[in-house]
């Protein structure tokens, strides 16, 4: 799995196996917070006030951005039942998909996902984990493709292997998003295909939105997805059709040959019996040769249909196996992934922004960046055994653009600055506003969200 890109400061610890994403709800991190007992009693209160101011404008600011994606994905929507006011111009299509594109990669980034390149999803279809199928995906008829994940985990499962049951460990994705853009119908038309069976709509956008997906079963996830028996399923058909087809053909030999009798006899004469020892009775005779024939047919025709019936049953075996595994799994697909991903970045923003601020608050000393990422990360491993990277940078970010104006009795706030909720000194140490001043600087923004007048 990709981690984030290393800190430009070289004083913070970075770590390979560990994930940005913080695994606790945000009001169960309020409660973990104030369980660590180094805020004053009085200020308790004032803790959570400011948490729920928060997350307020947090929900309000991550609205625009849900509002925005859907109104440049409804042209993609594939689910859509309301119709476009005006048709848009190729250009204008082509600006609201990179609109689309972009956006949903900056929430994904912002709720902790990672991406996965086209590249990386290529090497993982080369191998099996959960699925032994023969799987195909042609990457060329997508327009995009955009592949994100959160929680690398592995799990030992029990699998059948020569009739007995066996432990085996497999890597899962705890979280997979998927957006792919296929290509206009007029590609497939000069593919050749039929519209009429994709199991797609060409030039619209599909999003889906999974739960513990085997790191090698991922192509299973994609609606182009060709599937087709392995070597293995292959020979356990072959095998035994051979085996099979042996006596059979022992079998109708001998009728074959009065077959092949009869016709040479009305072809080319008597004189042809004499060569492959056939009599004249028995080819004159039309009923044995006729029962030959039918018999010959009957007997290979129903091999031949046992052996079709039998591939038929193990692919369709294969494809209630794949489906069963991505309905049980399967989140949200198109508009609804927006929701699920929109209300997942502002959780882990608000998350970010609580530590970040709870920590300066009870620091007695100023703490650099670097510094507060080191102490989070310890806090987090040290209280409850919870192993993160967590991402400084996001946070801090956010909170210096938190700005506003603290007001005061009897002045006219027009005279006032606008301040900011972290500020850093010379030497770049971080140091916020009170619990009071800061609750009344995010009281400000909500009171001035909306100024028509």
């Amino acid at each position: 799995m990709q981690v984030r890109l290393l800190s430009l400061l070289s004083d913070m610890a970075t770590y390979q196996d560990r994930e940005a994403f913080i695994p606790y709800r945000r009001s169960d991190l309020i409660e973990l917070c104030l369980d660590d007992g180094q805020l004053p009693h009085e200020k308790v209160q004032q803790f959570r006030e400011f948490c729920t101011l928060l997350s307020a404008y947090y929900h309000f600011k991550f609205h625009a951005y849900l509002e925005r994606l859907k109104d440049n994905y409804d042209p993609f929507n594939p689910d859509a039942d309301t119709q476009s006011r005006i048709e848009l111009t190729p250009d204008k299509l082509a600006e609201r998909e990179a609109n689309v594109v972009t956006d949903f990669q900056t929430i994904l980034e912002r709720a902790n996902y990672v991406p996965l390149s086209p590249n990386s999803l290529q090497r993982a279809f080369k191998e099996k984990s959960l699925i032994q199928l023969k799987t195909d995906v042609d990457f060329d008829e997508f327009g995009q493709l955009v592949c994100y994940c959160r929680g690398d985990y592995e799990k030992t499962i029990q699998v059948k292997k020569f009739l007995k049951k066996k432990d085996k460990t497999i890597n899962l994705f705890e979280r997979v998003v998927l957006l792919i853009k296929f290509k206009d119908a007029d590609y497939f038309k000069y593919k050749g295909d039929e519209l009429d069976s994709l199991q797609f709509t060409p030039g619209k956008m599909y999003l889906y939105f999974y739960k513990n997906i085997p790191k090698f079963d991922l192509e299973l996830l994609f609606p182009n997805i060709k599937i087709s028996m392995t070597w293995k399923d292959r020979l356990f058909l072959i095998v035994p059709a051979i085996g099979a087809a042996i006596p059979v053909i022992l079998r109708v030999l001998p009728k074959l040959l009065v077959v092949i009798a009869a016709i040479l006899f009305f072809t080319m004469g008597p004189s042809v019996l004499d060569t492959i020892q056939a009599s004249e009775e028995d080819v004159r005779d039309i009923m044995p040769v006729l029962v030959a024939v039918l018999s010959l047919l009957v007997t290979l025709g129903g091999f031949a249909y046992k052996q079709y019936s039998n591939y038929k049953s193990k692919q369709i075996k294969f494809r209630q196996t794949v489906t069963e595994t991505l309905f049980f799994k399967n989140m949200a697909n198109n508009a609804s992934v927006f929701h699920a991903l929109i209300d997942a970045a502002e959780e882990e923003e608000c998350k970010e922004i609580i530590l970040v601020y709870y920590h300066l608050l009870i620091s007695q000393n100023p703490l650099t960046p670097a510094q507060l990422d080191n102490r989070i990360e310890s806090w987090m491993d040290n209280k409850f055994g919870t192993k993160i990277d967590f991402d400084i940078n996001g946070p801090i970010h956010n909170l210096e653009n938190i700005r506003g104006k603290l007001m005061q009795d009897g002045k006219d706030t027009a005279s006032l600055p606008e301040i900011p909720l972290l500020t850093k000194d010379k030497r770049g140490c971080c140091q916020v506003l009170p619990l009071n001043d800061a609750k009344r600087l995010i009281d400000y923004i909500w009171d001035h969200i909306f100024l028509y007048t």
